[in-house]
């Protein structure tokens, strides 16, 4: 009769300790809903309704943390963080259904959230492919069709064969992706115009869209580029502006039926690093990428073809990026697989004391397991040898029983 703390991260693996026991079936799947505490914030919502929720909670043995002048009736608002376990949270839905002042509706955007969160698997429709996250991490290669790469690694006026060769080579180390970019986004950049940026990508995308088994992303916020690249075989638009720097880019990729990457980012590349600041980074960036969704759900872009990315590195100071790392599981409520670019990053070169971006390796490593552990579906390198052995090993030892037990 000794005692321990089980450390479960998932209902799969509280299942799996059920099972060890001899658990019968039907208690099992009662019992996994009632394994983990789960704290859903809810920003701003009025005095009346903070205080209905407590008391709903309260009633189902979980609880409602609120602003003390709510509970006092001096403030006209609260935020409010619901603590109860995922069924406690669903018995809460049940009964905001029934409720007035809107509560019906936030009981739906509960339900979604906390459903989202609890998923294992999330499909990502790339073209004429199906991708379904959850069992490994997928490993996105860069190549940059730039002269002033912070990483050092443009490839303008290479070769093409030199190109494609190189791109193979990531394919045959483990990318899963290509992502083809023509304008440095690094902080501080300045823009080029669409015609430049197309003559420097558009060679490339013809290319390793017409050689390469793996699909290929064009990096870029411009409608125009967009359209040239998915003609010639590009399924992905990465778009760091998240639709707001080019209107007609949403339509666009609802047209195409193309996969979309939206990454939160705050100001411009020019000037996202003059002082970023945040009352609370992963709130902002969940709220924006939110909004973001919203809009390229409403221009027609499938739900299926979305992905999102926190834009570690865009408007974020050393702190943000790793409190966005440590916090990333966050961004599931989103129900969206989550696209992290940490590779050579200015932050690894300031934690580690590193100005050469080449010698980051180690330290990308390190951030790339720290992100998976924590959340991240693909990960966005330029060291795909490396990376896609550091992906793999984080992947036996976080995703779970199921890969442990192949080898």
């Amino acid at each position: 009769m000794n005692p321990y703390v089980l450390t479960i991260r998932s209902s799969e693996e509280i299942v799996d300790e059920f099972k060890k026991i001899g658990v019968d079936w039907g208690g099992m799947d009662i019992m996994r809903r009632k394994a983990f505490l789960r704290c859903l914030k809810i920003a701003k919502l009025p005095n009346f309704s903070a205080n209905i929720l407590k008391q709903e909670m309260l009633s189902l043995g979980g609880d409602a943390a609120l602003s003390r002048g709510s509970l006092t009736g001096k403030d006209k608002e609260s935020d409010c963080i619901l603590l109860g376990t995922p069924a406690q949270i669903s018995g809460l839905c049940l009964k905001l259904k029934k409720q007035p002042f809107g509560l019906s509706l936030l009981s739906g955007k509960i339900r979604t959230a906390l459903d989202n969160f609890e998923k294992n698997k999330v499909v990502l429709r790339v073209g004429s492919r199906k991708i379904s996250f959850g069992a490994k991490t997928f490993v996105m290669g860069i190549v940059n069709a730039t002269p002033d790469s912070f990483s050092g690694d443009g490839f303008l006026g290479a070769e093409l064969s030199q190109v494609l060769s190189f791109a193979k080579e990531m394919v045959r180390c483990g990318a899963d992706m290509i992502d083809v970019g023509g304008e440095s986004t690094r902080p501080g950049s300045k823009r080029v115009s669409a015609k430049i940026e197309a003559e420097r990508v558009l060679p490339f995308v013809k290319l390793l869209a017409g050689s390469l088994r793996v699909p290929v992303s064009i990096d870029t916020y411009r409608s125009e580029v967009a359209h040239r690249a998915l003609d010639l075989g590009a399924t992905i638009v990465n778009d760091i502006s998240a639709l707001r720097f080019d209107k007609k880019m949403a339509k666009l990729v609802a047209r195409y039926r193309a996969s979309l990457i939206l990454m939160h980012m705050k100001g411009t590349p020019r000037s996202m690093q003059d002082d970023p600041r945040y009352d609370d980074v992963i709130e902002e960036v969940i709220l924006f990428l939110e909004d973001v969704l919203k809009r390229a759900l409403d221009a027609g872009v499938a739900f299926e073809n979305i992905v999102i990315d926190p834009g570690i590195g865009f408007g974020k100071s050393l702190s943000h990026n790793l409190e966005i790392i440590d916090r990333l599981r966050s961004l599931k409520a989103l129900g969206r697989p989550i696209l992290v670019g940490l590779s050579r990053k200015s932050f690894i070169g300031r934690v580690l004391k590193c100005d050469d971006a080449a010698e980051r390796i180690w330290g990308t490593a390190a951030a790339i397991s720290a992100a998976i552990g924590n959340g991240a579906d693909i990960v966005r390198v330029h060291d795909v040898k490396e990376m896609a052995q550091v992906v793999k090993m984080a992947d036996i030892i976080t995703r779970g029983a199921s890969q442990k037990s192949r080898g």
